[in-house]
């Protein structure tokens, strides 16, 4: 189930929604312009349990920043074009709407508070990894859960591939989110005791963080389950 965009139109303009997505399509083209070592940028900038925990520490050429900025500079990081195309579609159709029912300051500072949350949640259980960490998707984890909250009856065009066919519907925000967080539980499960892949730990800690902080964000004023709007 892909969500392609949503019936819920903003009342202002997502400026820091655009901004996420210009500075993660820039750090990308940044990554790439490494050529060859593209994976020296990612142990560079990307998050490292064990060095952020002080297991073990980078080469000298290669600790460019203290270790706990990489908590954020790897949230502007990924790992291909898919990854990249992937998080910043489902941020553009949900973010817009988080931000508009917090502000443009109170968004930027819960995005990053999620973040920082989905790659603890991934971390913990292991803080000896060694494996970098890098994607957006832990902090918009955290904005589909506050999206979740706000307005699960809001509706969402997605397509839905069926083998060879490809279909699509509108359906409810809330279902499709109760979707994609059921998955994230599933694959975590499925993904037992492997090192590497999907952060799925991320995804599941940042969409918690989400729902738990949506309250001390929101304005006063926007409602939990608003009723659908249309345009």
């Amino acid at each position: 189930m892909i969500p392609l965009h949503d019936d819920n139109p903003t009342r202002t303009t997502p400026f820091i929604t655009v901004t996420i997505i210009i500075a993660c399509g820039l750090a990308f083209f940044w990554q790439l312009s490494l050529g060859e070592h593209q994976q020296a940028g990612v142990v560079a900038f990307g998050f490292i349990p064990a060095v952020f925990f002080d297991h073990t520490q980078l080469p000298p050429a290669l600790a460019l920043i203290p270790a706990w900025t990489t908590i954020l500079s790897s949230m502007f990081l990924h790992g291909g074009w898919m990854h990249l195309i992937g998080n910043m579609l489902y941020l553009w159709i949900f973010g817009n709407n988080v931000e508009d029912a917090m502000g443009h300051t109170r968004f930027i500072l819960f995005y990053l508070l999620c973040g920082i949350v989905a790659a603890m949640a991934q971390a913990l259980p292991n803080p000896e990894s060694t494996v970098p960490m890098i994607g957006a998707s832990g902090a918009i984890s955290g904005v589909l859960g506050a999206y979740l909250l706000l307005y699960p009856r809001a509706k969402v065009l997605v397509m839905i591939p069926l083998g060879f066919y490809i279909t699509t519907m509108r359906l409810p925000a809330g279902a499709v989110l109760a979707f994609w967080f059921v998955f994230q539980i599933l694959s975590t499960l499925l993904s037992a005791g492997q090192e590497g892949g999907v952060a799925w730990g991320a995804h599941i800690g940042g969409f918690i963080a989400g729902i738990l902080l949506i309250p001390l964000f929101k304005h006063r004023n926007a409602k939990f389950f608003t009723p659908a709007r249309t345009r």
